[in-house]
């Protein structure tokens, strides 16, 4: 047995226990996935997902959620109000402070407080407790109003959090005239990077969850300065109204979106699908009101149903004839949108983010209904059930051909420097580690950024006007068309399915373009691209942004740089006594490459932004809404939404 090194003493006293809510203190991402934006938003999707789980059960049919101005969120519900009376195993403290301040407490475990519900492992409220510096609640029961506060004591070094300032406390008669929770909180600092709710998350998230339950009324107000809207969410036909608004941008292949609902002893299922004329597949899953991004069981009971009873429709129709196959599941869900959501008792999601659902009692439900029901409608449906039909077999062809392509690309590849494009500035260094990819526009901008690169690590490559916009491109088209093929050749990895983000030959790929309205437009097809064919590379954190200036401005003979107009116009007035002479850039080529090196690629004085697979998602949804070629309409839109893609610089 090796000797233990120096200091490796290991006995009891090294042996800790968390206790109270401490483990959530101690590892907030086990809980709330990050301690980024993501998790941030996290608090709020916990509490909301307790008001939907009294909507489930019965309870309640309205959910306000409040941004205040002080960086605080409030979120009331008209449910029953959690209990209030004394917890009969923990003598003196309320069933409401037990649930605020343990873990794994709650009305879920157990038969008698729901039935069905989200919050699966009873943490939910509590950890918004423990990473909140004050967490105020507001109960409503029993025609009386409690109400109980909960504050982070710093003892040394030490935080405790979530401690109750004072007992649960009734105050009197309740003005509001009926039942449910208020739960107000303040994300603590100390915890997370970022304190900045964004709206547009907030909201697609409570449109989402008042669609997935149907007449339930969900009212957004944001009290921020600057940032004041409201918004009220109430859909009555509920996920076939979700799969009319996904395809609001798009052309349906028909009109009427297909629907069955049905709920037996292992759970309730509810489908709603419409196939439109684009090329990718948005299947949309959800368990008990929670969306399960990474799929699960129930996914492919329906993909695995939907594939037979599709082929199983066009044989018996001779609509597949000859030597035609079957077709694949990649085949029939080109350019379908469908929401699948399940309700059951004992949802087995894997991690407390809850992003994929594990039970296969479920499966073999959303199979068999899948396949009864949906085939019904086939043959209710013969002029919808034969375009889908026909759409899937012109994907079949389309996919013979992208395979083609791709086995073309590799044979290329195949030996070193060989299907390297032409216009490419690689960099000298061979192994990834430290390089960096710059994308640019246009060989006017490209031979400004080739004399103000670092030619031992970064590569430049230039393209040639807009990239293909892959929204309304099959794969075959795609990988037919030379700047893609400049793109895949240059990064290295493959293309699709097939991508391989550790054979990438570049550290860091940077998208660089001008920091005008088109500039922006680039920036959104290109990241798509990624995102649509390139995701591991997004979820890797190896993709960016440059930021170059809008302008350049002299004070008082020191120049320096402005990103657009608005802090053009900050600069403005914070120098109002000064003459300022600023100098607008009509794009990259213009900028002298020592203004470009210090701007845009010198790593010391540049900007970067990382992107994260939520803004390549938010470009996605703005090119399914792009799809036409008008420029004014483009330019409009772009600028309409520009403050939630603030990324794009726009």
């Amino acid at each position: 047995m090796a000797a233990a090194k120096d200091g490796g003493d290991y006995n009891a006293e090294h042996i800790q226990v968390l206790e109270g809510l401490d483990p959530v203190r101690k590892r907030p991402g086990m809980y709330i996935g990050s301690t980024g934006s993501q998790g941030l938003h996290h608090l709020i999707w916990e509490v909301v997902d307790n008001a939907v789980d009294e909507a489930m059960a019965g309870y309640g049919t309205r959910i306000d959620v409040t941004l205040l101005a002080d960086g605080g969120v409030r979120v009331a519900d008209s449910g029953r109000g959690i209990p209030v009376d004394e917890h009969p195993l923990h003598k003196g403290k309320s069933a409401a402070e037990l649930v605020l301040t343990t873990l794994h407490a709650g009305g879920k475990f157990g038969d008698g407080g729901y039935k069905m519900s989200g919050g699966l492992h009873g943490v939910g409220v509590s950890v918004v407790n423990a990473l909140s510096t004050r967490l105020d609640l507001e109960i409503h029961r029993d025609g009386n109003v409690y109400r109980q506060s909960y504050t982070a004591v710093r003892k040394g070094t030490k935080v405790l959090s979530g401690v109750p300032v004072a007992p649960l406390k009734n105050d009197g008669r309740s003005r509001r005239g009926n039942s449910g929770t208020i739960v107000t909180f303040w994300p603590d600092p100390d915890v997370f990077e970022e304190l900045e709710f964004r709206a547009a998350t907030v909201l697609e998230r409570l449109q989402v969850t008042a669609f997935l339950n149907r007449g339930i009324t969900i009212h957004f107000d944001d009290k921020r300065k600057d940032h004041e809207q409201t918004e009220t969410f109430c859909y009555d036909g509920g996920i076939a109204d979700f799969v009319r608004h996904l395809n609001e941008s798009k052309e349906p292949l028909f009109k009427d979106v297909g629907y069955f609902s049905a709920a037996e002893a292992e759970g309730e299922v509810e489908v709603a699908w419409q196939w439109n004329t684009g090329y990718y597949e948005g299947l949309h899953t959800f368990a008990n009101g929670i969306s399960t991004s990474e799929g699960g069981m129930h996914a492919e009971g329906f993909k695995r149903a939907l594939t037979n009873a599709i082929n199983r429709y066009a044989k018996d129709r001779n609509l597949l004839k000859g030597k035609d196959t079957s077709l694949q599941g990649d085949d029939v869900r080109e350019g379908l949108t469908a929401i699948v959501s399940v309700r059951l008792t004992d949802p087995q999601f894997e991690g407390q983010t809850k992003t994929k659902l594990g039970n296969t009692e479920i499966r073999s439900l959303v199979e068999r209904l899948t396949n009864e029901r949906f085939s019904r409608w086939l043959e209710e449906h013969p002029n919808p059930a034969k375009a889908v039909v026909q759409k899937a077999s012109s994907a079949a062809r389309a996919r013979t051909a992208a395979k083609q392509a791709r086995e073309l690309t590799r044979r290329k590849s195949a030996l070193e420097g060989v299907g390297m494009p032409d216009k490419l500035a690689d960099c000298s260094q061979r192994s990834a580690e430290g390089t960096e990819l710059f994308i640019v526009e246009g060989n006017s901008a490209g031979g400004s950024a080739r004399d103000a690169r670092d030619p031992k690590i970064q590569a430049i490559l230039p393209l040639r006007g807009k990239v293909l916009n892959v929204e309304r491109a099959s794969l075959d088209k795609i990988l037919a068309n030379a700047e893609i093929q400049s793109l895949v050749s240059a990064i290295g990895g493959g293309v699709g399915k097939e991508f391989d983000v550790d054979k990438v030959r570049y550290e860091k790929t940077i998208i660089l373009s001008d920091a005008d309205v088109d500039g922006g437009h680039i920036r959104t097809l290109l990241i798509t691209f990624f995102y649509r064919q390139m995701l591991p590379l997004v979820e890797a954190g190896r993709l960016y942004v440059a930021q170059p200036p809008l302008y350049s401005v002299e004070i008082g003979g020191q120049k320096t740089y402005v990103p657009d107009d608005a802090a053009r116009l900050r600069l403005m007035e914070e120098h109002s006594n000064k003459q300022l002479a600023f100098a607008r850039f009509k794009g990259l080529g213009e900028m002298d490459y020592p203004e470009l090196a210090e701007t845009c690629m010198n790593p010391a004085t540049r900007s970067l932004v990382q992107i994260t697979v939520d803004q390549a998602e938010v470009c996605d949804r703005i090119l399914s809404v792009l799809m036409g070629d008008d420029v004014d309409t483009r330019r409009q839109w772009i600028q309409q939404n520009a403050k939630d893609v603030r990324f794009l610089d726009i």
